[in-house]
């Protein structure tokens, strides 16, 4: 027996996940969510304006990026209060990871506004469930410091964590943060995934210096996610070789 949907909730923030590359990976639910929503804030209205396009959507945009995202979030408030349906959507993947959407959040709860989350795409869920280092306890960083030295200084304190590690990388700075994670992290499991969801998806594996060598052969594109093995599998390790 058919189910219908209940109607968006007048004055709700949706948190709508779009594809990280491949568009099959949209939800039904997101569909409906931008299809019934009276607006779309989106952190870049071209490429959204794309993803509607497709999926023939036409709905009124405004732009919430990092640059504007105080003057947005009072706008957002606004409409909400109003009793507007409000979805936010990111450039791919889910809203607030990385991505501008944390602040509007938790200045609609704290205004006792109501936000939903349609789930979907996530770079790093995808990448961590395939990377084959232990899933059930990690750490994300999300990007780097651009300046070396507080790098450096982050990537030392992480040392101390038992369990994954995972941060976003561009594919600009790909060589200089493995070199990084040599002098860090010499002897862990290093997993960089690339292009995820889309025709050229890969996972490359091995030390950072194994992965040094590969990259150095190649050009290699599209954003990172890297997965650095934690310090439990390194104890693991060492007691697995003393035996």
């Amino acid at each position: 027996m058919e189910r219908t949907p209940p109607p968006l909730t007048p004055g709700t923030l949706y948190l709508v996940a779009t594809p990280i590359g491949n568009l099959e990976d949209i939800t039904l639910r997101a569909l409906r969510v931008l299809r019934d929503c009276d607006i779309v804030a989106a952190e870049d209205t071209r490429r959204t304006g794309q993803l509607l396009k497709h999926f023939e959507i036409n709905k009124p945009m405004v732009s919430y990026f990092a640059f504007n995202e105080a003057k947005r979030s009072e706008e957002i408030l606004e409409r909400l209060q109003r009793g507007e349906k409000v979805a936010l959507v990111t450039d791919a993947g889910t809203p607030g990871i990385s991505d501008p959407g944390e602040r509007v959040v938790r200045a609609a709860v704290m205004a006792g506004l109501r936000v939903e989350t349609v789930p979907g795409p996530c770079a790093l869920v995808a990448a961590l469930t395939a990377s084959g280092l232990p899933t059930d306890e990690f750490h994300f960083i999300g990007f780097l410091p651009h300046k070396s030295g507080q790098r450096r200084k982050q990537l030392e304190a992480l040392k101390q964590f038992d369990g994954t590690l995972a941060l976003y990388e561009s594919p600009y700075r790909i060589e200089k943060l493995l070199t990084e994670l040599n002098e860090v992290f010499p002897d862990r499991t290093i997993v960089l995934a690339r292009e995820l969801t889309k025709k050229f998806e890969e996972f490359l594996r091995g030390t950072s210096a194994e992965l040094q060598a590969q990259v150095a052969k190649r050009s290699l594109k599209g954003e990172f996610v890297v997965l650095i093995s934690g310090r439990r599998e390194k104890i693991e390790k060492l007691a697995k070789d003393s035996e």
